[in-house]
Parts: structure tokens; sequence; C-alpha cells
């Protein structure tokens, strides 16, 4: 099976619809910022709510509590709906949760309005590869989610400097405000620029259980996770893992520079996610895998973490869409269901890079999380390098059946 493509531009020829695929990219940001936003905002958002610190960060799991509660059965309800709709559903969601956020002066509704907005964020990213895919012809799928996924790394590279400034300068209620704010002009972009497709008709609705039983789909979902755990444990301790080589301080701009070299990732990946995605994806892997080895040994180097983490910036950039693309195109028409699977298996993923990384920390210390990161590594280089017949199949991902 392949993955329906109606598009409203029916020559192959015509253009991107950048306009909407960028709609998307901001649908992405607003996800990740609103997930992010809270991390620097904390002291501020305790005083407020009259709750110690340690309470004010449980907002931050339960916005990550909801995604991966609501991913599937919200993605799996809505099968039949208009995708527009659907889209318009999770952004109104944002809205709606951000604001009672910044309304909230109790812990009770601040907390259940972040598990709000958690599931209104597993339903759009539930959507948006999807989606994108949809938006254009076969051949301009692999560009279109490099486009739209370009907004995850310019929100997790600005999202907790961004939250601390606007704290410090306006207030945590007020960042909550200008969240909403900017989510109501997402609206007003959807409206006008974002095409509408069809949702599933009756005999088309896929159950869960068929989909993750289609070959290729579980190895997909293997390397996301073993992938994004291993990317996980450095990125949440960051600045215990930096501090050796005196970077402490620096931590901010090591993440920036994190996130411009992410924005290159997905660049490159653009350009090759479509005829060599099984190589792009065991080339980003392994390079990873050779920058946690050269960690292993020069952490404490400020030189080899500033190069290190470029370098790893440069192959995490296009980890969404090649792993997105590589799902959609291994489930077919259960393209969306499976994109929720990702969903949930990328948010346990980040949940378990903290514990695991928690727990590293603290038995060995920062030192060992590059062995951990090496060995979850070898394990998804080898689930990809083994799913060769169905999952990441080798050549142009367009001469594939279905």
């Amino acid at each position: 099976m392949t993955p329906k493509t109606t598009s409203p531009r029916q020559n192959p020829g015509d253009e991107l619809p950048v306009a909407g695929l960028l709609a998307l990219a901001m649908t992405g940001f607003i996800c990740i910022m609103t997930e992010t936003l809270p991390a620097g905002l904390l002291p501020q958002i305790g005083t407020g709510l009259h709750i110690s610190p340690a309470l004010a960060g449980q907002i931050v799991t339960a916005y990550a509590l909801g995604s991966l509660s609501a991913a599937i059965p919200l993605t799996l309800a809505t099968q039949r709906w208009r995708r527009r709709k659907v889209l318009l559903l999770a952004i109104v969601g944002f809205v709606v949760f951000n604001s009672i956020t910044a309304l909230s002066t109790h812990y009770g509704p601040a907390l259940i309005a972040r598990y709000g907005a958690g599931a209104a964020a597993g339903l759009a990213w539930a959507l948006l590869a999807g989606y994108a895919r949809r938006m254009v012809t076969r051949t301009q799928q692999g560009r279109a989610l490099a486009i739209a996924m370009v907004g995850t790394p310019i929100a997790l590279s600005l999202g907790v400097p961004a939250g601390t400034w606007l704290g410090a300068a306006v207030g945590w209620r007020l960042a909550f405000w200008i969240m909403s704010a900017l989510t109501l002009l997402l609206i007003v972009w959807v409206l006008v620029k974002m095409p509408d497709f069809p949702g599933a008709a009756h005999h088309e609705r896929l159950p869960f259980r068929h989909v993750l039983g289609t070959p290729g789909v579980r190895s997909v979902l293997g390397v996301v996770i073993a992938w994004m755990l291993a990317h996980n444990i450095l990125y949440t301790y960051i600045v215990p893992f930096v501090t050796p080589a005196g970077l402490a301080g620096e931590a901010d701009g090591v993440l920036l520079l994190f996130g411009v070299a992410a924005l290159a990732g997905i660049w490159l990946t653009s350009r090759t996610v479509d005829h060599a995605l099984r190589f792009s994806i065991l080339v980003s892997l392994a390079v990873f895998a050779a920058v946690a080895g050269v960690f292993t040994i020069g952490s404490a180097s400020p030189t080899v973490i500033i190069i290190g983490v470029a370098i790893w910036g440069l192959t995490f950039g296009g980890a969404a869409t090649l792993l997105q693309t590589a799902l959609a195109d291994a489930a077919g028409d259960g393209a969306d269901i499976a994109l929720s699977m990702n969903v949930v298996a990328w948010n346990s993923a980040i949940a378990g890079g903290g514990l695991l990384g928690g727990a590293l920390l603290d038995t060995w210390g920062a030192v060992s999380f590059p062995w951990a990161v090496l060995g979850l590594l070898a394990i998804g280089f080898l689930i990809a390098w083994k799913a060769r017949s169905h999952g990441f199949r080798p050549g142009h991902r367009l001469g594939h059946g279905g």
C-alpha cells in the first residue's frame, strides 16, 4: 500500500506549497515552545501558584503525559474527520489550554491545562507529517516534510532561553498569553493557506494492531526509541555533561550551536531523504556514535565538546524527517496511525532519556553518558541495518512498491 497524496497541485513540476508547509512548521514550533517554555519559568511559576519548585516541575511532566496518553486514541477517534478540521482542533487546544495556564491561580487547573496542551500536541504531531505528504506529489514528499519539520530545532534551541528571557522581561503569565496570541495568528494562517483533505472512509479505517503489524513499522519505531533515548540522555543533562570542560556557564550557547547545526542537518536531509533514506539514517547513527566515542575520551576538552555538539546537531536535524518518512512509507494507508505511535515512542524516549540519564548521573556521573549513548546507537544501527526488506530499504524510496 502507498499513502494517499491527493493534492490540489496536479502538475508534478509545480513549486512546493511553502506557505502551507511553513504553517505546519509553525505548528511544530508552538508544540515544542509550549512544552519547553515552563522549564525557564519554574521559579516564577512556583511563586505565582504558591508551590514548591519540585511541584512546579510537574507541569512539564503533565504535558508529556498528555502527549503520551492521547496521541493514539485521538488519532483513531478522528480518522474520519476532514484533515484541516483535526489540525484546527489541535491548534485551538493550544489557545485554550495555554490561556487557562496563564489565568490559573491554583496548581490544579494549571496541571490539568498542561495535560490538555500535551494532548493537543500529541494529536498535532500525529497529523503533521501525513498532512505535509498529502499536500504535494509523491516526488516532493521528502522535501515537503523537511520544511514542515524546520520549526522543531528552532524551538528546541530557543525554547528554554526564550522562556527564561520572557519570564524576566514580562512575567510567566504574559509569556503564556504571548503563546496564545501566536497560536491565534496560526489559526488564521491555516484557514487561509492550508488545503483541506477528507478523512478515511469507513471501509478504509485500519485497526491499530493491523498497522503495528505492518512489515517495517516496528523496525522504524525501534530505531526511534534507541536513537531518541541516546539523544535525550545528552540533551536533557547537557549542563552536567559540559561542566568538566568548563562550559557550564555556556550551556545556552552550546544548545544554540546545536540548534543551528540541526537546521543545517534538515537542509542536508531535504537533499537526500528521497534517493538515500536508508544511507542517510545509517550514516547519521554511525556519525553520532563516532561523536559519542570521542566524548568517552575527550569530554574534558572544550574544543572536543563544541565540535562534537555541532556534529551531533547535524546528525539530529534530519532525524524527524527521515524516521517519519520511513514510518509513513512502511505503514502506507495506515500512516496517520503509525505516526501517532511515533509520538508515543518519541515522547517515551524523552521521558526515558531523563530517567536513564538521571540514574547514570547519580551512579557513575556524567562521564558515563557517552558509553550509554554509544550502546543505544549501536542497537539502533543494528535494527536499521537488518530492516533492509521493510522499514529502511535501499535505493530511491519512490522505486519501492507498497
